[in-house]
């Protein structure tokens, strides 16, 4: 990685980026390691590692998240255990925390396993990971989660905390005594303190020899000694040699337990790294949620296509997302345009997120994005004039277009800003022109920013490079940080200048100032925007049609194979129930035969049973078919059975038309005549499905009914709420259709909408309705909608 291609980062803000980034982590260590996460270049790793994100993402989208909580860096205490030192109690709780999150992320990847959550990389990840179980228990039986020995780490412990808690009980009741007593009077306050770890009074100095004992402090007066009475100093001496017999035990029992984990050093030094990993890359989901990315496309041959691109690092309610695209169709961009236009922030996006994307990080984008794979990002955005070396700004820039160029090769991405800019204007353009035939020569992208009119003529004309502009809005004057790109920039000032007034024949004289080539330059300029709004006025609406079509097509694929998973699960379950209970009876039938064989052997049976009545009896309960009790709460195989048991006279339900019917007729082996209403269908029995009769059908639906045809040909559901009227719609719908009607209509009303709207949502997605449209003027106009059925 060269220097110049580092110091990209921080002209692109990738380093503040991985700031960002790192602070989704839970441990120190995994911040360390974000911190050194740079972009690669091999595409193996960079997809590994978008994958590796994607797994994050959808685990925190259905589980939360991994349950990785904060870890600390137990490689110091490692190193100690390897040289037989002994760990302290907080070291040793902190292994123990790690290893119960090793054994917390175990559980939570098998459950995930056992429901078949899809992941790309994580499963394999994660499947060298071991559990501590034996040493996790040893751990928290000795020390609590601070690291505080616990009592019963030992019965010696055990007994001389006791002897602590007494000793220091009957020391402070013989103390208590005398500051609640009537000697209290020569103390200077009623308290009771410690003093080198021994219980002692604040006695006043001109009462020194009331009490006898040690004096161990006194205040900064003077005045007062923190005396340790007589009556207590055999107390406070056994308290004492209590509590440096418990240090010493205390000191044993980790001195033991520091042995017992040194034989797992170098694993738990490889689950550390692991646990890093697993930090670093739910980060980077963390990272995705919070600033709303996608998983983007990884395109080989660098064909780049970021659809609705937001700058990271800018609030999402004040950033203008932008299509992005270069690479195949052309590899030079050139943007021209005003200044305060938002040229700069559009060639930092493509820049930040081509880092970003090759750092194994989502993208502020939309779906179907596509990111290229590039050997090196260079960038020289923004005024880098260096006051120690005495360049100035052109010289400045044009020494790291010279790095640049010596550097780049036919993989390289270029991101240059002001191209020319700082000398004069004419050698500018001719230079920049140059440059980007330099770069075009090895085969490199390119996007520029530029002011100079001649750069848009160059763009129209070279191969494989097309202009580009930020809108700017005359009737407001200002900039909408809209891209456009195929559309030069133009400096608008004419229209401005008379916008603000100034006199139409001054704006006059300067057009005819400008040369032809500028003014022809500035027509086509105008054309283009003229045909660029139509096209998009025109494709507008189709292109919105084709996201959403893309996004329900995405949604009915996820909810289909959720569909297969689910109806595969359930097979599964009601197999493995009916072979369970198959092998039970079998089991019970092979005790009642044994039984039986050998009271005939005893001579209890009246006549004896002949061997091959035996055999025939267990083959026949080997084979055992029949459905007992248990089985027919199983709702997978009692449907089946449903299907398979009809006979005429049967209430049934039809599922292809979702409508209740009786059976009337069999016409053969595998097929029914089904009376539906006023229909009568041939149907298969795997299409019904036997349900329970119904006594009196209510009639839910509120509908005209007219002498002849028994359904109206229209329905009233205003003043229902939305749910109630589409369900209504949707029953009158079903009788309309069996009455064999061409067309209905449906009257709402039109009140706020909410009613109408429902109804159409409903009627779009409904499998029998040809179209519909509002109701004629004189029938109801938008109160109203007729219905025309295929």
């Amino acid at each position: 990685m060269t220097e110049t291609f580092q110091s990209s980062f921080k002209t692109l803000e990738y380093e503040k980026v991985i700031l960002k980034l790192s602070q989704h982590t839970v441990s120190k260590l995994g911040r360390e390691k974000v911190l050194t996460i740079r972009p690669s270049s091999d595409q193996e790793r960079i997809l590994e590692q978008l994958e590796e994100t994607e797994d994050a993402v959808l685990l925190m989208r259905l589980r939360g998240g991994m349950p990785l909580a904060a870890f600390e860096d137990i490689r110091p205490h490692l190193k100690r255990v390897r040289v037989q030192g002994t760990l302290n109690g907080t070291e040793v709780a902190q292994i123990g925390r790690m290893l119960r999150t090793l054994r917390e992320i175990k559980t939570f990847f098998r459950k995930a396993e056992e429901e078949d959550i899809p992941l790309n990389r994580l499963y394999d990840k994660i499947s060298g990971l071991q559990t501590f179980n034996a040493l996790e228990k040893k751990i928290f039986s000795i020390v609590d989660e601070g690291g505080y020995v616990l009592d019963d780490a030992s019965a010696k412990l055990k007994g001389l905390r006791d002897g602590i808690k007494q000793t220091e009980g009957r020391a402070r009741q013989k103390l208590e005594s005398i500051v609640r007593g009537s000697q209290a009077r020569f103390l200077t306050d009623a308290l009771i303190t410690m003093r080198n770890d021994r219980y002692v009074i604040p006695v006043k100095a001109e009462n020194r020899s009331t009490f006898g004992g040690v004096v161990h402090d006194q205040s900064s007066t003077g005045q007062t000694l923190f005396i340790e009475p007589q009556s207590v100093v055999d107390l406070n001496n056994r308290l004492r040699q209590y509590q440096v017999e418990a240090k010493h035990e205390v000191d044993r029992i980790l001195a033991e337990l520091t042995v017992e984990i040194e034989p797992f050093r170098e694993e738990l030094e490889e689950h550390l790294k692991m646990l890093v990993d697993l930090d670093v890359i739910q980060a980077k989901g963390r990272y995705a949620k919070a600033i709303k990315a996608v998983k983007p496309r990884v395109s080989s041959e660098n064909h780049v296509e970021l659809y609705q691109a937001r700058h990271p690092l800018l609030a999402e309610d004040e950033v203008v997302p932008n299509d992005i695209i270069i690479g195949e169709e052309y590899k030079t961009m050139i943007v021209t345009g005003p200044n305060t236009g938002g040229k700069t922030v559009a060639l930092k996006t493509l820049g930040l997120l081509q880092l970003m994307g090759q750092s194994g990080l989502f993208l502020p984008a939309e779906e179907d994005s596509t990111m290229g794979i590039f050997s090196s990002v260079f960038a020289d955005i923004g005024d880098e004039q260096s006051i120690e070396q005495s360049l100035s700004t052109f010289s400045s820039h044009l020494t790291t277009i010279v790095n640049i160029l010596k550097q780049m090769d036919d993989k390289s991405l270029i991101l240059l800003d002001e191209l020319g800019a700082g000398t004069d204007p004419q050698e500018g353009a001719a230079l920049a022109i140059a440059i980007l035939d330099a770069i075009a020569q090895r085969g490199s992208y390119v996007m520029i920013t530029s002011h100079y009119p001649e750069l848009k003529a160059y763009g129209y004309n070279r191969l494989e490079t097309i202009n580009a502009s930020m809108e700017f809005d005359v009737d407001t004057l200002s900039p909408t940080y809209r891209l456009l790109i195929g559309i030069p920039g133009r400096s608008n000032a004419f229209e401005i200048a008379r916008r603000l007034g100034l006199d139409g024949m001054i704006i006059d004289s300067a057009k005819q100032l400008m040369s032809g080539e500028s003014q022809s330059v500035d027509q086509m300029i105008e054309d283009l925007e003229g045909k660029r709004r139509q096209a998009e006025t025109e494709a507008g609406k189709a292109t919105e049609e084709l996201r959403n079509a893309q996004r329900l097509h995405r949604e009915l694929k996820a909810e289909y194979e959720a569909y297969q998973e689910e109806k595969e699960r359930l097979r599964k379950k009601a197999e493995k129930e009916a072979n369970t209970y198959l092998e039970k009876k079998k089991q019970e039938a092979e005790a009642i035969i044994k039984d039986l064989r050998q009271k005939q052997l005893e001579g209890h049976m009246n006549e004896p049973l002949k061997e091959h009545e035996f055999i025939d009896a267990q083959t026949r309960l080997s084979n055992l078919k029949a459905e007992e009790e248990s089985l027919k709460k199983n709702k997978v195989l009692n449907k089946q059975k449903k299907k398979k048991t009809l006979k005429v006279g049967d209430s049934v339900e039809v599922q292809s038309f979702g409508q209740r019917g009786t059976v009337i007729d069999k016409a053969d082996n595998k097929h029914w005549v089904v009376q539906m209403g006023m229909l009568k269908m041939k149907l298969h029995e795997s299409d019904l499905v036997q349900v329970a009769a119904e006594k009196e059908p209510q009639q839910r639906v509120s509908v005209k009914r007219s002498s002849s045809a028994g359904v109206s040909t229209e329905i009233d559901v205003r003043g229902e709420r939305v749910e109630e009227a589409v369900n209504k719609v949707d029953q009158y719908l079903d009788q309309a259709l069996l009455a064999n009607y061409p067309k209905v209509t449906i009257i709402h009303g039109m009140g706020t909408g909410a009613v109408r709207k429902g109804v159409h949502q409903y009627l779009k997605k409904h499998s029998q309705v040809k179209s519909f449209n509002d109701a004629p003027a004189n029938q109801g106009g938008s109160g109203a909608t007729i219905v025309t059925f295929k």
